[in-house]
């Protein structure tokens, strides 16, 4: 099997040491997920302006998209990093853990959102006409809709890249669920 490295800022292009030295300046590091992005000359620019863009979603959405994706594509890297990341944005620990299982008792729109989300992300995109009805009763529209599935791929990707290089995490590593109810 053919074995991934992250990249160093000295072994990418120049385009991507600029990146770099945003994201460290940014960050205080650059994470491994991103600087392995930076193997191909535009790729990681591009996931970070796809990441970026101006959204209808919260940031606290975002993130439980990000945590109810990673937990059902199985990805720690992602996990990870949005656990640290949905503590920064307000959720507690125990939320989190609840987010991952696809619900959020704590607020009924949440909870419509991250039923929506699982459901789409384990029927790759068809979800049953309930959790869409559900999602609209909470108040999201249409334009939430797509800011939605495209936050699904934005963390699809990063899941994928994961799974397919499986670069060290270099975040606090995140418990899996069955580790936690055990």
């Amino acid at each position: 099997m053919t074995h991934f490295t992250v990249p160093t800022r000295s072994e990418v292009s120049p385009v991507n040491q600029a990146i770099f030295d945003d994201l460290q300046k940014g960050l205080g590091f650059v994470p491994n997920l991103y600087a392995t992005f930076a193997l191909n000359e535009t790729a990681l620019g591009d996931y970070l302006a796809f990441q970026n863009r101006k959204s209808t979603l919260r940031a606290k959405e975002r993130e439980l998209i990000n945590l109810v994706v990673s937990e059902v594509n199985d990805c720690l890297y992602c996990l990870s990093a949005h656990t640290v990341l949905g503590k920064m944005n307000g959720f507690s620990e125990d939320q989190i853990l609840e987010i991952r299982s696809g619900e959020a008792s704590f607020d009924a729109k949440l909870d419509a959102l991250a039923k929506f989300v699982r459901d789409t992300t384990i029927r790759r995109g068809k979800p049953s006409s309930e959790s869409v009805e559900q999602l609209f009763a909470a108040g999201y529209t249409q334009a939430n809709v797509l800011d939605i599935l495209i936050v699904i791929g934005d963390k699809i990707i990063s899941n994928f890249l994961h799974g397919v290089t499986q670069i060290p995490i270099d975040f606090p590593v995140a418990l899996r669920l069955d580790e936690v109810n055990a």
